[in-house]
């Protein structure tokens, strides 16, 4: 088994609902054991700011399945939800992002883990922060890239 953290947003819809409904997919990947649950976080847009605040959290799992597979999984998982890929960063009824997985480095066409753009995003550290703030990344700890970006307009929900 692998630990992955996987990363969730949604806001088209009913984000929340969205968000804890694909927590509830992902307990029922083969292979794979939910371990934790990040809060759920209101977060704005980045990328296209023309767009709903969004919900997002981070789920950690232990994984018997390749980090392809994986990523497989989470894609239907987003079409059961009703996502279609129209806009780069713009609005969605579900995203998925496999962050990171225990000793896998991947640089390919489908998937770059760990995901490339971890460090700049509140909305992925924040909610990453709840499960593994001590996880090394590359550019640092989870706490520590936390603490070096604008968190500003995040705000963790009950």
């Amino acid at each position: 088994m692998t630990r992955a953290f996987i990363a969730l947003g949604s806001n088209l819809g009913d984000p929340r609902q969205q968000v804890l409904d694909a927590m509830d997919a992902l307990q029922r990947l083969p292979d794979s054991r939910v371990l934790q649950r990040s809060r759920l976080y209101r977060t704005p847009p980045w990328g296209v700011l023309d767009q709903p605040d969004f919900i997002n959290a981070v789920v950690a799992i232990d994984t018997g399945l390749s980090p392809h597979v994986l990523l497989d999984a989470l894609h239907a998982i987003e079409q059961q939800a009703g996502r279609v890929r129209l806009e780069r960063n713009g609005p969605r009824t579900l995203d998925l992002d496999l962050l990171y997985m225990d000793g896998v480095r991947i640089n390919d066409a489908q998937l770059t883990v760990p995901h490339p753009r971890i460090a700049e995003r509140a909305f992925v550290l924040l909610p990453l922060a709840d499960v593994a703030p001590e996880l090394q990344l590359p550019a640092g700890t989870v706490a520590e890239l936390l603490a070096r970006i604008d968190i500003h307009g995040c705000v963790a929900l009950a």
